[in-house]
This record gives C-alpha cells, sequence and structure tokens, in this order.
C-alpha cells in the first residue's frame, strides 16, 4: 500500500518514471501499464529506448497484447536494440486489434471490447506508425519497393498534425532513394524527415537524419555541405539546456571523416577524441562501429596499418545494419583496401574472390565502393605482377563505372574513378589520357579541398601532377597535395585548411577587402547593409585567427584564398 501511495504521489508530481516503478513495486501492472503507455511520447523524445524497454519486460506480456499502444512501443525499442527477430509478435497484436476495430475508432464488437487504450492520441496515430516500422522491416530485408510502399502508405495514414510519423516515413523514403542511389532525392526526403522531427522536439533524432544527409553530401563529392551540416547539428547541441543530446558524439565523428578528406590528421584526431570522452552512451547506435572505422582510418595515416586491421575487425563485429542505413561502404573494402596499402596484395585478391567480384559484375550504388576496391586491387596486382589481365581488367571496370557515378551525381566516386583511371593510362603508356583524367578529376576536388584521394595513389601520382600543374591545371592547389605526397604537411587545400571553410559570400567580402574600398563602398557594391557587411568581416576574422583587415589579406594572400 505504502508502494501504490507512492505511485500516486509521484504521478501528481509530475515525476512518472518514479510513479511507474513505485507502481510495478505495489504489483499494481494494471496501473504500470498505464503510466507506461503515457509516458512512451517523452521516452521516445529523450531516446531512453533502455528504460522503456525495461517496464515493458516487468509487465506480463498478456497485458501487454491487450493494449496496442503498448504493443508497438515494444516494437520501437526492439528495432533501436537490434532485435529484429522479436518485432514481428508485437507487431502483428496491434495489427490485429486495429482489424477488429470499427471505422469510427475503438469498441464495436466483444472483442474489441477486451482492448485497452490510454493514450488516444498514440492510439489515433497507430495505422501510421505501424505502416512506418513496416517500411523499416522492409528496408532491413532489402526490399527497396516494400519500403517505399509502406512509408507512402504511411504518410497517407499518419494525421497531419503526426509530425514525428510523417518525418519517420520521409526518413524512410530517403533511405529507399539512397539505397537505389537517388542521391538527391534521398537528401530532399531527409530534410523533409528532419523538419517534422524538429517539430515534433526529437533533437537527438534530428541528429541521426544529420548523419544521413551528411554522409549523402560525402557521396556526392560536397564536402563543404557536409561539414556545415555537421556544425549546425552542433549548434542545435550548444544551444539546448539540461543534458547533453545523445547523438552528439556522432556528429564529431563525421567531421573527423571530413578533416581525414581534407589531410587534416590533428583536426581529425581532435574530432575523435572528443567523441571518444563523451563517451557510447552519448551516440547512436552507428556510434558502435563508426568510431572505429574513423579511428581506423587515423591510424593506417599515421602509418600503423596492423592498429587499422584490428580497428575495422572491431567495427565488423559491431555492426548490425539495424540503423537501417544502406551498407554502402561495406567494411570488409575497407579492409582490403588496408592490405593493398600494407602491401598484401594476396589477401586483397582473396577478399575480391570470396565476394565473387569481376569487371563484368552488374553495376549498382551499393556495390560502387566494392568494385572501385576492386579496380585498385587489379591495379595493385598488375604493378606486382605485371599481368596484362589485370590492368586490362581495371581499365574496363573503371570505364564503366565512371559513367554510372557522374550519372548518379555521386561525385565523390568520380573524383576517386578519374585518380585511378590517370593511374592506370599513365601504367598503360597513355600520358594524354592520363593528363585528361587528372585534370578534370583536380577540377572536381579542388573547390571541396580533397587531398587524401591523391595521396593514396600512392607517388606514381606525383609526376602526373607535376605536369597537369605545369599545363595550368591548378598550380597552387597541386602544390598542397604535392606537399602531402612528400609528408611535409597534415593541413588540407587553402581554402579548407580553416577550422570553418570561407562562405562564398564572405569570400567575396575578403576579396573587396583586399581593394582599397572603405566598408561602407564595399556595403555598396555587395548591396548589403554596412551591419551586414561587418557582420561578415567579423567571420572572417574569427576563421583566419587574425584582428585586422591587413592581417586578413596578408593571411589570404599565404593561403591562396584571392
Amino acid at each position: 500500500e505504502l508502494h501504490a501511495r507512492a505511485s500516486d504521489w509521484f504521478e501528481q508530481h509530475g515525476e512518472r518514471s518514479e510513479a511507474i516503478g513505485q507502481a510495478l513495486a505495489a504489483g499494481d501492472v494494471e496501473r504500470a501499464a498505464d503510466l507506461v503507455e503515457l509516458a512512451i511520447p517523452a521516452i521516445r523524445r529523450s531516446r531512453q529506448e533502455a528504460t522503456l524497454r525495461g517496464w515493458l519486460e516487468a509487465l506480463p506480456p498478456e497485458l501487454v497484447r491487450v493494449r496496442p499502444v503498448l504493443s508497438i512501443g515494444l516494437v520501437g525499442v526492439l528495432m533501436a536494440s537490434g532485435d529484429l527477430e522479436r518485432v514481428e509478435g508485437p507487431l502483428r497484436d496491434a495489427e490485429r486489434w486495429l482489424e477488429t476495430t470499427t471505422g469510427s475508432g475503438k469498441g464495436g464488437d466483444a472483442e474489441s471490447a477486451a482492448m485497452v487504450i490510454v493514450d488516444d492520441e498514440e492510439y489515433r496515430r497507430l495505422p501510421g506508425t505501424i505502416e512506418m516500422y513496416r517500411a523499416a522491416l522492409a528496408q532491413v530485408h532489402g526490399d527497396t519497393l516494400g519500403t517505399v510502399r509502406h512509408a507512402r502508405r504511411a504518410l497517407e495514414l499518419s494525421p497531419d498534425d503526426d509530425h514525428l510519423g510523417r518525418a519517420a516515413a520521409a526518413g524512410f523514403l530517403g533511405l529507399a532513394c539512397w539505397t537505389s542511389g537517388d542521391l538527391e532525392a534521398a537528401h530532399s526526403a531527409y530534410a523533409a524527415c528532419m523538419a517534422g522531427l524538429r517539430q515534433a522536439g526529437h533533437d537527438s533524432d534530428v541528429l541521426g537524419s544529420t548523419i544521413a544527409m551528411a554522409d549523402i553530401r560525402l557521396a556526392q563529392g560536397r564536402l563543404t555541405e557536409a561539414t556545415r551540416t555537421y556544425e549546425q547539428a552542433l549548434r542545435l547541441v550548444s544551444e539546448q539546456i539540461g543534458p547533453v543530446l545523445v547523438g552528439t558524439a556522432d556528429m564529431h565523428i563525421g567531421m573527423s571523416q571530413i578533416a581525414c578528406e581534407r589531410n587534416d590528421l590533428p583536426a581529425a584526431t581532435r574530432h575523435l577524441r572528443h567523441a571518444q570522452a563523451l563517451g557510447e552512451q552519448l551516440g547512436l547506435r552507428p556510434h558502435r562501429y563508426r568510431w572505429p572505422v574513423a579511428m581506423a582510418r587515423i591510424r593506417q595515416l599515421e602509418g600503423d596499418p596492423d592498429g587499422a586491421l584490428d580497428l575495422l575487425d572491431e567495427a565488423e563485429h559491431r555492426y548490425d545494419g539495424s540503423d537501417f542505413f544502406p551498407n554502402a561502404r561495406p567494411i570488409p573494402a575497407m579492409r582490403a583496401r588496408v592490405l593493398m596499402a600494407r602491401g598484401n596484395v594476396a589477401e586483397a585478391l582473396a577478399w575480391a574472390r570470396d565476394r565473387g567480384l569481376s569487371a563484368d559484375d552488374d553495376l549498382s550504388y551499393l556495390h560502387e565502393f566494392e568494385h572501385i576496391t576492386l579496380a585498385r586491387v587489379l591495379l595493385a596486382r598488375y604493378a606486382e605482377e605485371q599481368s596484362a589481365g589485370s590492368i586490362h581488367d581495371a581499365t574496363r571496370l573503371l570505364e564503366r563505372l565512371l559513367p554510372a557515378a557522374e550519372a548518379g551525381g555521386r561525385t565523390g566516386s568520380v573524383i576517386e574513378i578519374l585518380v585511378l583511371q590517370a593511374l592506370a593510362d599513365h601504367t598503360r603508356g597513355t600520358r594524354p589520357g592520363a593528363l585528361t583524367a587528372l585534370h578534370r578529376t583536380v577540377r572536381l576536388a579542388e573547390p571541396e579541398g580533397y587531398i587524401r584521394v591523391f595521396v593514396d595513389a600512392g607517388p606514381p601520382i606525383g609526376p602526373l601532377l607535376t605536369a597537369a600543374a605545369k599545363q595550368g591545371t591548378a598550380p597552387s592547389y597541386v602544390r598542397w597535395i604535392q606537399a602531402a605526397l612528400g609528408g611535409t604537411d597534415h593541413h588540407s587545400h587553402p581554402n579548407q585548411a580553416l577550422i570553418e571553410p570561407l562562405s562564398e559570400r564572405e569570400r567575396e567580402v575578403l576579396r573587396l577587402l583586399a581593394t582599397h574600398l572603405p566598408g561602407p563602398d564595399i556595403a555598396r557594391e555587395l548591396v548589403v547593409s554596412l551591419n551586414t557587411m561587418r557582420t561578415h568581416t567579423r567571420n572572417i576574422y574569427a576563421k583566419l585567427g587574425v584582428n585586422s583587415r591587413q592581417d586578413a589579406v596578408r593571411q589570404a594572400r599565404q593561403l591562396d584564398l584571392l
């Protein structure tokens, strides 16, 4: 009786979690079930799935089965923990209750009279929620058409004010587009998803969408936009009052990966250490494998391939696919790349054989990274054995991969493919073709500050870059790549070596700061107010680490920003 009274007291004082614990201690499972059902929206917002799972598993299963809102709550926590084998049971329980109700909602016959509903709002959203979880299961099983069908049905069934349900449906439409390689459509769907999550107050889920949107931008070769996506999310985190949002650690992992692409190893390491300090409890589920993947890349760049391989093994052990993201960069393919860098070409070839990869495979976005890796393996085999078949297969595969990546707007892949084509043409003695490919890839890579894609090609790319620069191909940018090839610099292309790259408008202001125009004239030239021009100037000073116009211009000249 004391526990029951305590449960009432905690409920009256707005402490529902304590009220549930006391109700369970009192043995009043009906009251506990009522309170759990009412607590689900808040628990979902704060990503406390483990707490909800503990409550649901403390209730008798037959009690959960007659409460469709609780059944769907159980589906959610099982999905979040990757326990997909147990999802079908409670999902069917919820579906059966909907089938027994009349068009007006609850009741209608003897069977539906046994159903218990406490939270009418959650029950109203149930049809769309069920379709959303069906979309999730279809995505897990690789059924892209099923994902689209259920996600669209979820949008049709979700009320206009169900921001969370509609956001989730948009997210699964984004996943389907992403999986099929339609990256721009995927990004648009995720933008709609993120807007809905913000309206629903699900800030941690906003961070989860941030990972997806940044990954998509990376595949499109848009490093600057990916950086901006993460930075906006970190600003959201900094504006929060109270505990640090779950998912904050993942933002730093993403920033680390971008810094690696730009060859800024100190920044990459700093972000990963920050993520590690925040701890796994502040990471979303992908954190479990994304952190060791990112650290493996750093270990490889530090010249520790064995350490990189150990971390990739750990990541593969942790990967379970429950984040629903398409596995576009499989960990075994990353492992094959490290093996090649270590000189273990035979082991890398064994990976390709085990995967059944060949130059004649049907091409798809999900296997693009593997096929590019295969092209690398074939080039490495030719360098080792002088096998004519290897260079022929590598060239043929790259010639097929390039138009596919271009058609899909996957500029990240296009840049890497062109680098490999340049190497292949150089190897075959086709220097004009090599320089043509290199010119194209430099033109694509320079605005985003790619460095590692060239450095990873190894010493043979050096003379080609020198020849390209002599022909007028981005000589300043090429000097930065050459410095990284020689190991004399660990930072990125000048425009990206800053903590935060200058925006296009800030670059316009910087160019005018290098003239003799006074501030009011610069503002008139840009058709902005003087206050706006001053704000841009302050941002430029902060990004360049200077305190005056003269120092800003001097620093900009040193970094080739003008």
